[in-house]
């Protein structure tokens, strides 16, 4: 079916900066890169109101230039330049949503796509197996560098000029539907990390929010702590810190060690001597080295928190029971 210019270009101004205008024409590698960058970080829709009638006519196979056979198409700055900022995007983007994943696999991984996507861009296309190889061995030679993205990205859109080449005629296209389904993944494989990152950083900002309730309460509680402090220190008033705990206030200073023992033992101050022993036997069982081979280095470390946490307690009140004596 015939495309039409009014068409286009009313797609242009509605959804630009998400390539519907690229769709519609069928160049679905300019789509993409139009969905993943918002229309060339604005620059690149404004741009295509000059070459949207160029694109029609391609599109309906007039002024379209006969096989070019093997020849190269021509040394283009200006895809150079979108190479090299493209590629410094994606490997931006890798380093910031997978953190977990090596830099020396995510980076230049990320750094190669980026700089296929621009190759693909129109009628031209480039060697992908040697734009990966080169951002691979950049990123191998910068390593540590902070802005080591920069030469990876350098690499690699040198790699996709010197092999750049037009696209075969006449290939067949596949249904729309089908070519919708590939730009939806394309974009999902892009947003998950960032979406996922993102979430991440929104459940930490949420429980610091779930804590200001419990921090203004304890700032308002400031002066009547300190107004019984100090009555304790001149002798008008006295009680235990456990007394002081059930009543809604921290334990003093010198019970900080007995109170983060009853934390790592998941018990409340001032509980029993059973349910310290209980609770102890329980999590020894739970964190013992042996059972805990997966994560020997976590287990180890909880298991000594118990031992050091349960012998507190245990001296405390040995200690307490000689005074009493």
């Amino acid at each position: 079916m015939a495309k039409r210019l009014l068409v286009a270009y009313g797609l242009w101004a509605l959804g630009g900066p998400l390539g519907l205008h690229h769709i519609y024409l069928g160049r679905d590698s300019h789509a993409l890169l139009w969905m993943l960058t918002l229309g060339g970080f604005g620059g690149g829709w404004l741009w295509d109101f000059w070459h949207l009638p160029a694109w029609v006519a391609a599109a309906n196979g007039t002024g379209v230039a006969g096989d070019r056979g093997g020849t190269v198409p021509s040394l283009s700055p200006l895809r150079l330049a979108g190479q090299v900022t493209v590629g410094m995007y994606f490997g931006l983007v890798a380093a910031l949503g997978l953190p977990w994943v090596p830099a020396l696999l995510a980076q230049p991984l990320a750094v190669g796509l980026g700089v296929q996507l621009v190759s693909s861009v129109g009628d031209q296309t480039a060697e992908a197996p040697s734009i990966l190889a080169a951002a691979f061995l950049a990123s191998l030679l910068f390593q540590g560098w902070v802005l080591a993205v920069l030469p990876t990205s350098l690499a690699a859109s040198i790699a996709a000029q010197r092999h750049r080449r037009y696209k075969p005629h006449g290939m067949p296209r596949p249904r729309l539907a089908a070519r919708l389904y590939h730009l939806g993944l394309a974009c999902l494989a892009f947003a998950a990390p960032l979406a996922c990152r993102g979430l991440c950083g929104a459940a930490g900002v949420l429980g610091t929010l779930l804590a200001l309730p419990r921090a203004a309460t304890e700032l308002l509680l400031l002066p009547l702590r300190a107004g019984r402090l100090l009555a304790e220190i001149l002798g008008f008033a006295g009680g235990s810190p456990a007394q002081e705990y059930g009543a809604g206030f921290e334990p003093s200073g010198w019970s900080e060690r007995q109170q983060r023992a009853y934390e790592v033992l998941g018990l409340p101050a001032g509980s029993p001597a059973e349910d310290v022993h209980r609770s102890y036997r329980e999590l020894v069982k739970v964190w013992h080295p042996d059972h805990n081979r997966h994560r020997a280095e976590e287990a180890e470390r909880r298991f000594i928190e118990v031992q050091e946490a349960y012998e507190e307690l245990a001296g405390s009140r040995r200690a307490a029971a000689v005074a009493a004596g």
